[in-house]
C-alpha cells in the first residue's frame, strides 16, 4: 500500500506539470508575435488592394476591348 502511495504523491503531480509545461509550449509556439503579427497583416493588405487596383484596372481595359472594338 505505501509504494501506491508514494507513487500518487509523486509520480501523479510530475505527470500533471509536464502536461501543464508541454501545453504551454505548443499554445506559445502557435501563437506569432504581437508585432510581427501586426506587420505581416499591414503588408498582406497593402499587397491585395495593389493587386485589386490592378485587376480592376485590366478588367476595364478588356471590358472596353470586349464592348467597343
Amino acid at each position: 500500500m505505501i509504494p501506491w502511495l508514494i507513487f500518487a504523491v509523486v509520480a501523479v503531480p510530475l505527470v500533471v506539470v509536464g502536461f501543464m509545461v508541454s501545453r504551454r509550449r505548443t499554445q506559445a509556439a502557435e501563437r506569432p508575435a504581437p508585432g510581427d503579427a501586426q506587420a505581416l497583416t499591414e503588408q498582406e493588405v497593402a499587397e491585395a488592394e495593389s493587386y485589386e487596383a490592378k485587376w480592376r484596372q485590366e478588367d476595364e481595359e478588356r471590358y472596353h476591348r470586349e464592348r467597343l472594338p
